[in-house]
């Protein structure tokens, strides 16, 4: 998979997510509902599969059923990764966003600061704290000794 960089203004980290040597495309791959299908039809036949076997069907078609479970177990774990996959190009075209409860930087803004954007600039690194202040954390130096 080859990485793009994203428009213009946008972070460097902020990419297209190539599917096939294209940009991934909502429209064309599996949907929600061929997903819930598959996965209803999935746990109909592991759950009557072994009961076949129990209840003395014939073999046949039980070996059907089995078969039906790998074939399933394939396409359900294919549009998993494909519709994760999708889920991770939504967010990255939405660029970096914070997370709605975090009380602390994300890596990301880290990370910006560290390049010298200047928008975190004099901030301590807490409430009025200073990284060595020997709190009951252990603070920033070391173990003692």
């Amino acid at each position: 998979m080859t990485q793009q960089p994203g428009p213009e203004g946008a972070p460097p980290t902020v990419r297209n997510v190539e599917y096939k040597g294209a940009p991934l495309d909502a429209e064309r791959g599996p949907g929600l509902g061929c997903f819930w299908i598959q996965v209803v039809l999935l746990a109909i036949v592991v759950v009557l599969t072994p009961l076949t076997a129990a209840w003395e069907w014939p073999i046949p078609i039980t070996i059907v059923l089995l078969a039906t479970t790998l074939v399933l177990l394939l396409f359900v774990g294919q549009t998993v990764i494909f519709l994760l996959r999708l889920v991770a190009a939504d967010r990255r075209a939405d660029a970096r966003r914070r997370p709605l409860r975090s009380q602390t930087k994300t890596v990301g803004e880290i990370e910006d600061e560290a390049r010298g954007d200047g928008e975190g600039e004099g901030e301590s690194p807490g409430d009025g704290e200073s990284p060595g202040d020997g709190s009951a954390d252990g603070g920033l130096d070391g173990p003692p000794g």
